[in-house]
């Protein structure tokens, strides 16, 4: 959660500088743009704020958010020591399950300190809320239903020169001193008792078709849609700034609406009465900004100052100005809908993959036994039958780091980009010195999967370059398709990360090429990935080990079996505080599919 928080301070940075480019074109187009319009944009601005929490990401800053926040493995450690090699034994064709272990951080000091901070000040807000409801509540409590037939009789006239057929309740109450109406499902209108006892058919009727065209503008659904951004971004006065302007720009069109219905000798009455009420209610000013539920004609002096200059400048605008004001506002959203990718969103919601089992034939079966201490996960998918054998549903849609499993598709785009061929895949070892005697040569394709040389897939990587990969990543539908800002380690520092089902998923695409590739390519994979050849089928896969500080916690085995002349698919992923290994998870895997009958133990042992 400590995470969260720094990401979600830093995303406010972004948030601020949308909020100015806003009110920056509402400020040039202010000419262009009618009141409704200038308050219809302002929607955007709520679309940006849920983006935080909205569960996918657009744009990756996690070199920033990791920085802070410290909540992914980094700083690969080489040392021999803290490096393990496990092989599938008695396999042909072994291949070598190498893992070298990354250092996991402790979230720092400072997401503990933004967290306890965020949720203080939301507990405040919550409290100032909830004080404001009860302030609220006794003055619903003291109204009473509209008794003066005169006001009766013209608010039947107001509801119908509105054209609003449903009759709205009407209270009065001597605790307010300008008439609001609040309540989105049962809406109700509250009248001053000294605005009904010092009666002007004048200035009740503007008050009457001022509520009115509130409600028939839903305009109460705004009063309550400002409440939680108020509450979450209670830090940032860029957003406070914005909530307000909001605020004033539904009272200024629907101050707009109203003049609309009135003569022009009418529009200088209608301010006189915007002003009385503003001198009226300038002691209670904090009364009624504290009321987030209500919308009221009336308002504090800042913003009755902006509403008279608008009623002083007011014309009723014919077709021309309409077709501008309706082009200026498609421009402006035009515009923001290509700044969406600028505002991230967090990742750690993402953790999930969501699988439709409709129209789909599952299988759920308990491996308990076969899994032992290890919790994990099974799946297979049967290209002949289309049926789906899944162990462990939840722990087989959760998103995980894929290890060296992902080696078969860092493999697949160095083919596709042209950085290796299945003709010429050889690498030269560069004399570092690794962990690993395997790694310390050069390599070619089927041999650096077999040994699962990460220098060889980190040279295609950083040759391909970041945003080809996540170019890449989104073509295949790759887990969550996200990549940190380091090359080298976003497959294994918990930036990528996919669901066993997923992986099944991908398996199939990639044995079929559904990604449109060339099958030469796809070919030279299948053969680097081959594990073994016998008379009853082949068996191809890859493994991966996730080792942190030392200890290996995430076991990989994914693959598939081909055998009488069909395809099926598999993935098993184990997790564990120790000895949770690509190599343990394929010893699981072979037992499973020998118990399936897809897989003979005996071809293991020749």
């Amino acid at each position: 959660m400590a995470g969260f928080v720094v990401y979600f301070f830093i995303c406010n940075i972004f948030t601020s500088g949308i909020i100015c480019i806003l009110y920056t074109i509402k400020k040039v187009f202010r000419t262009k743009l009618s009141s409704r319009m200038q308050y219809n944009l302002s929607f955007i601005l709520f679309v940006f704020l849920a983006l935080p929490f909205i569960p996918f990401r657009i744009f990756n800053i996690s070199a920033w958010f990791n920085t802070l926040a410290g909540s992914r493995p980094d700083n690969i450690n080489a040392a021999v020591n803290n490096a393990g090699r496990h092989n599938l034994t008695g396999i042909p064709g072994q291949i070598g399950d190498f893992a070298i272990s990354a250092s996991r951080k402790a979230p720092s000091a400072i997401g503990y300190i933004l967290c306890f901070l965020w949720f203080t000040g939301i507990c405040v807000m919550v409290i100032l809320l909830l004080e404001s409801l009860y302030r609220l509540h006794k003055i619903i409590k003291s109204s009473l239903p509209l008794q003066n037939s005169e006001v009766k009789n013209l608010y039947y006239k107001c509801l119908s020169e509105s054209g609003i057929h449903l009759e709205i309740p009407v209270y009065s109450t001597a605790f307010i001193k300008s008439p609001f109406i609040t309540g989105f499902l049962k809406p109700r209108i509250y009248l001053p008792i000294h605005t009904i006892s010092d009666y002007e058919a004048g200035s009740m009727r503007f008050m009457l078709l001022h509520e009115l065209q509130h409600f028939k503008h839903k305009d109460m659904f705004t009063s309550y849609l400002t409440i939680l951004p108020g509450i979450l971004y209670w830090f940032n006065p860029f957003v406070w700034y914005a909530l307000d302007e909001i605020r004033c720009e539904r009272e200024i069109a629907c101050d707009s609406s109203v003049l609309q219905m009135l003569q022009e000798t009418e529009y200088e009455e209608y301010g006189n009465t915007l002003v009385s009420f503003a001198e009226k209610i300038s002691s209670q000013n904090r009364s009624f900004s504290a009321f987030p539920f209500i919308t009221s004609i009336g308002g504090n002096r800042k913003q009755t100052r902006k509403r008279i200059l608008n009623i002083s400048s007011y014309k009723k605008a014919d077709h021309r100005q309409k077709v501008q004001s309706c082009t200026a506002c498609i421009f402006t959203m035009a515009v923001f809908l290509m700044l969406l990718p600028v505002l991230p969103a967090y990742t750690g919601v993402q953790d999930r993959y969501s699988f439709d089992e409709k129209n789909k034939t599952v299988d759920y079966i308990d491996l308990k036994s076969e899994f032992g201490k290890y919790n994990g996960s099974f799946v297979l998918y049967n290209s002949a039958s289309g049926a789906w054998t899944i162990y462990n549903k939840e722990a087989a849609l959760e998103r995980i780091p894929p290890g060296s499993t992902y080696k078969i598709y860092s493999a697949l785009l160095g083919l596709e980009s042209g950085i290796i061929t299945p003709e010429h895949s050889e690498m030269a070892w560069n004399g570092k010195d690794y962990p690993f005697d395997a790694w310390e040569s050069g390599h070619n394709l089927n041999s650096a999967m077999r040994s699962s040389v990460n220098w060889y897939f980190q040279n295609i990587d950083n040759t391909a370059g970041m945003d080809n990969i996540k170019t890449y990543l989104q073509k295949i539908g790759y887990g969550n398709q996200q990549a940190s800002g380091d090359i080298d380690l976003y497959w294994t520092d918990f930036s990528l990360k996919i669901s066993p089902v997923e992986q099944a998923v991908l398996l199939k695409k990639f044995y079929n090429n559904d990604f449109g590739f060339s099958w030469k390519n796809i070919k030279a994979i299948k053969e680097a990935i081959l594990i073994s050849n016998t008379p009853s089928g082949t068996l191809s896969g890859k493994t991966g080990t996730g080792r942190v500080d030392g200890q290996d916690i995430n076991g990989w085995f994914t693959g598939y079996i081909e055998r009488n002349g069909y395809v099926y698919y598999f993935a098993t992923n184990i997790q564990g505080a120790s000895g949770a290994t690509g190599s343990a998870a394929a010893e699981i895997s072979l037992s499973v599919l020998s118990g399936m009958g897809l897989w003979e133990n005996k071809f293991i042992q020749e």
